[in-house]
């Protein structure tokens, strides 16, 4: 049942073509504005901030409205033919790999544009692994909340501002150890745990709490 939930958000996904396009152009075309201003010379923690900013944008563009456009016929739809731990598993899982990918495609793109200053490359794919997971997670959980609420968007940014500046600040404390080429002996494990931690702790919160808001 999971798998078959995940293959169809993917099928829908890919149906409508011109979203992923749009997301694809917003971050190239995020990034090419970017380097022009700066003329493609960023100090580190510039560089380092700038990343996060146009990946916290494209989470919420892809995540926040995962469960915002369930609605009416297919929200019906949902509730009668799928048991809703699965499908919350399901949109939460989802919604992780596809965030991971696109983060890995704004890197690419930022590195070629901008110049890559990473010198732990190690280090910071692991921490946009998780990083990406764990923002895509939290704003699955907020945006299914939201939709319960007249799908507001609004709600949803409302919910997940003070979820996700904590995070915010674990990741960008641990992108700059990458950045800076710290060696793994001197990288914050804590931190590290704390973002997987987070991962682990928005898909058990999903499991337990959407099944109340699936009800309503």
């Amino acid at each position: 049942m999971l798998s078959s939930l995940i293959k169809k958000e993917l099928l829908l996904e890919f149906r409508q073509k011109s979203t992923i396009g749009g997301v694809v152009v917003y971050v190239v075309g995020t990034i090419f504005v970017s380097a022009l201003c700066f003329k493609g010379k960023l100090d580190k923690p510039t560089w380092n901030a700038l990343f996060w900013v146009i990946s916290l944008f494209t989470s919420v563009t892809i995540s926040g409205k995962s469960f915002l456009k369930e609605t009416g016929g297919q929200a019906l739809y949902n509730y009668l033919y799928y048991a809703p731990r699965h499908f919350i598993l399901a949109k939460t899982l989802y919604n992780m790999l596809f965030m991971l990918g696109l983060s890995l495609i704004t890197f690419f793109f930022y590195g070629f544009f901008i110049k890559n200053e990473v010198e732990n490359m190690g280090l910071f794919l692991l921490v946009l692994t998780l990083a990406s997971t764990g923002l895509a997670g939290v704003l699955s959980l907020m945006s299914a909340i939201a939709s319960k609420a007249s799908g507001n968007f609004a709600i949803m940014s409302i919910l997940s501002f003070p979820v996700l500046m904590p995070l915010i600040l674990v990741i960008i404390r641990l992108s700059k150890q990458a950045v800076d080429g710290i060696e793994w002996a001197g990288v914050g494990f804590d931190l590290i745990a704390i973002l997987a931690a987070l991962n682990v702790l928005t898909i058990t919160l999903s499991f337990l709490l959407f099944p109340y808001l699936w009800r309503d």
